[in-house]
């Protein structure tokens, strides 16, 4: 009786659902205007839309089972390994840095804004190291490993990659006076549009979202960040604005010339939980080992994925230049 209510809870957390239904059970629905009653509504959104897009792929006869496979493998090896790291980083880094910010924001539209400009740069900041620093890419790998897109891939972590997230993005909002509150809501906002973009093709064909696609991020850029084409590597690390992107000349858009390959340029078995989830630890660990010096180990740990001692690098910047070359010329 215990395990099925183990489950019971453990569906109902998935679906976002319980609490919206505490609400409907105590029978008070003006609750639903006050702002936990407007997140109780919001939180379902992305879950439910999850089923329908995986409906739809088997009535599509596009089911893409072993993404959704190792997904759900992931997902639920992560609520065992990291439930609590990412919430306690993000307590800790108020706790140590909000003294030192220059000043605090108020929760005005403006300060909004601000905020949200600044959670950007933070998530710039810790996308791009995902992508530049090899350790930190055997923490973000696992996102990119699948080799189709849907909804599943927002579960996609290894458990480890939402505390390192969480402390560099809420540390510089801290540092730069997003007071905790406006953080939060930040928060709240990016992540569910952050995982809204991982919306597959069976739900949304086409990801450019119209006009929408000159002024935000879409699925489409999102769909491009995923993507392992040279044109495509390392592009469009921002989340909502691309404005960081556009700064740091790493925006790109969806080419309609070029279909979009998934998956990341290891040769692995994407529909493997352990390589999908360890292939690059494992990857990045005989590097190391085989590496002659202690300067050379250490320079796999910071260096780019593809970097080489031998000078015969095949990081995503020498890639993508090759094949911009090859176009131009």
């Amino acid at each position: 009786m215990e395990l099925l209510q183990t489950l019971y809870n453990e569906v109902i957390g998935f679906l976002g659902i319980s609490q919206a239904w505490e609400i409907l059970k105590s029978g008070d629905y003006s609750s639903f205007t006050t702002y936990d009653g407007i997140v109780s509504l919001i939180y379902p959104i992305i879950p439910l839309l999850l089923i329908l897009e995986l409906i739809l792929g088997l009535i599509y006869k596009k089911p893409q089972a072993k993404v959704y496979k190792v997904n759900f493998l992931i997902y639920i090896f992560n609520r065992f390994v990291g439930r609590f790291i990412a919430i306690a980083m993000v307590a800790f880094c108020i706790g140590l840095f909000q003294q030192y910010a220059p000043f605090q924001t108020t929760m005005t539209w403006y300060w909004f804004i601000y905020g949200y400009i600044v959670w950007e740069l933070g998530h710039f900041v810790y996308h791009y190291l995902g992508h530049k620093v090899r350790l930190f890419w055997c923490l973000h790998s696992t996102h990119h490993a699948p080799e189709d897109m849907n909804l599943s891939v927002t579960h996609a972590h290894f458990f480890l990659e939402a505390p390192y997230a969480d402390t560099i993005r809420t540390t510089i909002c801290i540092l730069l006076g997003v007071q905790p509150e406006l953080l939060f809501l930040i928060m709240f906002i990016d992540g569910t549009y952050g995982a809204f973009i991982h919306i597959g093709e069976n739900l949304l064909k086409n990801g450019r979202l119209g006009f929408l696609n000159k002024i935000i991020l879409t699925p489409s850029h999102h769909r491009v960040h995923h993507a392992k084409n040279p044109l495509y590597m390392d592009t469009n690390f921002c989340n909502l604005l691309n404005i960081w992107d556009k700064v740091f000349k790493t925006y790109q858009e969806e080419q309609h010339d070029i279909q979009i390959e998934y998956g990341i340029t290891r040769e692995m078995d994407s529909g493997n939980f352990l390589d999908v989830y360890f292939g690059e630890i494992v990857a990045l660990a005989k590097d190391v080992w085989n590496a002659p010096g202690i300067l050379n180990k250490f320079r796999y740990l910071i260096m780019p994925p593809g970097w080489s001692h031998t000078g015969d690098h095949k990081t995503a910047k020498v890639v993508r230049g090759a094949y911009l070359e090859s176009t131009h010329s």
